[in-house]
């Protein structure tokens, strides 16, 4: 098919993996790099050689004429620009919502108006019963999407929402975090219950790809991951240092979760994932959105506590191992 794809925000962390997997799942005829810093773009272009393939555009999901010029015969949009880091949004709440909210709009109208096909939104799993503004955001920015797909009327645009939790290694998270600390001997745990998603950004990727062949529109997707204690996760990195309890950060959840109660009623069980299908118009029991999936039960909550599937130490151990030369770096 050799598809024109753009990813907006795209130069972080998810970009950095989705671009050399996309362009061999895909044969794209481009892959387009939409994004706000060109610092970023110009040290992305540097890392791929210049490929030919890779277009890198400056822009804002705020300046809705900008993502009008951009997305001008584009076939699948992901989109990745977020204000995501939930301090930040609770101190910047006005900006918090120009992003991820009206951003969330902007995009929605220009892949409608320039007759995008597939559109793939990511979200996180504080979208699911949120305590913070980015969660909140996020939330919003879900329902956006899956209206999407009745708000495009007679335009084949689909949209749906992929979600999930903790990347490991990615910029900002807890692993390149506690690895760059630990040589002070002390580290700080917010709350000694604390648990977390593991999720690698290849497995969202996939989750991505996925979504894109599978969707019919409107629907959440949420993979399956193992949980890990914060706790352990220290240990691992650090054996020998100090544990300091300091308190939740403003905003900050003991567990996470993807799929709230509420959802229950409209979710099914797949292989590797959930879907939750959206309540409008009856497509939660639309058997072309089901497909194979197995109804979960009505009290069924998928949270990083009462998870099944636990990550161990070994394993994180080896996943350190092998990726040691990529955590934090972008």
């Amino acid at each position: 098919m050799n598809p024109t794809i753009l990813l907006t925000g795209g130069t972080g962390s998810f970009g950095h993996a989705f671009v050399p997997m996309a362009l061999e799942h895909f044969k794209p005829k481009k892959i387009i790099i939409f994004s706000r810093d060109e610092m970023k773009q110009w040290n992305m272009a540097k890392k791929f050689g210049d490929d030919p393939r890779l277009r890198f555009f400056i822009g804002d999901v705020r300046d809705r004429e900008r993502l009008y010029r951009a997305f001008d015969g584009v076939d699948y949009v992901v989109h990745a620009a977020a204000t995501k880091i939930v301090p930040t949004a609770e101190y910047n709440p006005f900006e918090c919502i120009k992003t991820n909210v009206n951003g969330a709009m902007n995009v929605i109208d220009a892949c409608i108006d320039k007759g995008v096909k597939r559109v793939v939104a990511l979200s996180t799993d504080k979208a699911s019963s949120p305590i913070n503004l980015y969660g909140a955001s996020k939330l919003a920015s879900d329902k956006l999407f899956v209206a999407g797909n009745s708000y495009a009327g007679e335009h084949d645009t689909r949209f749906s929402v992929v979600r999930y939790g903790n990347v490991m290694g990615s910029r900002g998270s807890v692993i390149p975090f506690f690895m760059s600390i630990r040589e002070k001997g002390v580290l700080p745990i917010t709350d000694p219950r604390m648990t977390r998603f593991m999720i690698s950004l290849q497995e969202g990727v996939e989750l991505v790809f996925h979504a894109l062949e599978d969707m019919v529109g409107g629907e959440i997707y949420v993979k399956k991951i193992p949980s890990m204690k914060v706790t352990d996760i220290a240990r691992v990195i650090a054996p020998k240092a100090r544990q300091e309890i300091v308190g939740i950060r403003p905003g900050e959840k003991v567990h996470e979760q993807m799929v709230g109660l509420e959802d229950a009623s409209y979710t099914y069980e797949y292989d590797e994932h959930f879907k939750i299908l959206p309540v409008i118009h009856n497509w939660a029991t639309d058997p072309y959105r089901i497909k194979d999936g197995r109804k979960v039960a009505v009290d069924f909550v998928y949270s990083s506590d009462n998870n099944p599937n636990w990550m161990s130490s070994a394993q994180l151990e080896a996943w350190i191992a092998e990726n040691r030369d990529k955590i934090g770096a972008i």
